[in-house]
């Protein structure tokens, strides 16, 4: 067979992944934004002998560094796209990007539960009117950064079964919601935190800072965890969604002869599914007549099909021709 033979049915791997994905310029942006925050903020609280500031500014450049990850995730997997050594492209190093978030996040809720528990076993003197300051930037910046970020469904984790598969047909950019998730948490600290210094301020309850911050680490804790699950099925090849699934069998079943006996489907980056169909029946049609009649709205984007004689029919006709010989 000619080479120019196969032309016709060799394809590329690379889904669309070597294109700039929206979420990587917002990224980009946030990361701007954040860095000269926490530059000012550093700078400042150097300046004015403020802690508050310090601290906060601190804080910022830990989440400018988990934005870099989410950054580095999106440029590394366009620029490899095209790498013959990833079997199915480089889509997956979105969930890897989003999986590492996940548990970046998860660590900064440990520590805000860390330290607010400290807090409470030994209250310090809190300098109020420079952290409400201090408070109500942070969170200016974030409602900025949030907007630019503009992730949908960004916190719904209901463990429903049909929420399940709505999300799953969605395909979420998991990269870009591990990076809106750092930015909310971040957001969600300074309106706990103005809450708590406000009730300090006003009523004397000092005692509000940590147990706010308790509060916040145990949001940002579901939030988390919500993250690592799905993006951790995605790493580990999980099947698709039951509608997907059915779709696909009701879709091949149609006929009435032909029967599914194997489906494999899983994500193999946003919005990219592949599958693997084992076909039996006890007429098969043509490959390319079974591939036709698969569901589009699912992005199916790599399907083998594998089809098998019935065994019953194959025998009842070999015992026809040993008769008719």
């Amino acid at each position: 067979m000619h080479e120019d033979d196969l032309q016709d049915w060799q394809h590329g791997h690379c889904f669309g992944q070597d294109l700039r994905r929206p979420g990587e310029r917002r990224t980009l942006v946030v990361i701007a934004i954040t860095a000269t925050m926490m530059v000012v903020e550093i700078i400042a609280g150097m300046a004015f002998s403020s802690m508050a500031l310090l601290a906060d500014g601190l804080h910022m450049g830990s989440h400018a560094a988990a934005l870099a990850i989410t950054a580095f995730a999106y440029i590394y997997a366009r620029r490899h796209a095209r790498d013959p050594g990833f079997s199915f492209c480089t889509g997956k190093v979105n969930a890897l990007g989003g999986f590492s978030g996940a548990v970046l996040l998860a660590t900064f809720a440990l520590l805000m539960a860390a330290g607010s528990v400290d807090r409470l076993v030994h209250p310090a003197k809190i300098a109020i009117d420079y952290a409400i300051v201090v408070a109500v930037l942070g969170l200016i910046v974030n409602g900025i950064c949030m907007a630019i970020l503009n992730v949908e469904d960004h916190d719904q984790d209901h463990g429903d079964h049909h929420e399940e598969e709505r999300r799953d047909r969605h395909h979420r950019d998991h990269n870009l919601r591990a990076a809106y998730l750092h930015v909310l948490a971040d957001a969600l600290t300074s309106v706990l935190a103005i809450v708590a210094l406000l009730a300090a301020k006003y009523l004397g309850f000092t005692w509000m800072d940590p147990v706010m911050g308790i509060v916040g680490a145990v949001l940002v804790a579901r939030w988390s965890i919500g993250l690592l699950r799905t993006t951790s099925a995605v790493l580990l090849d999980r099947q698709g969604s039951v509608s997907i699934r059915d779709s696909v069998i009701q879709s091949i079943e149609a006929d009435g002869d032909s029967r599914v006996a194997d489906l494999h489907v899983w994500s193999i980056g946003p919005g990219v599914f592949a599958a693997e169909i084992t076909i039996v029946a006890h007429s098969p049609l043509a490959v390319d007549e079974y591939r036709a009649r698969l569901p589009r709205d699912d992005c199916l984007a790599h399907v083998t099909i594998e089809i098998r004689e019935c065994a019953a029919t194959a025998a009842y006709e070999g015992r026809s021709r040993d008769a008719v010989a």
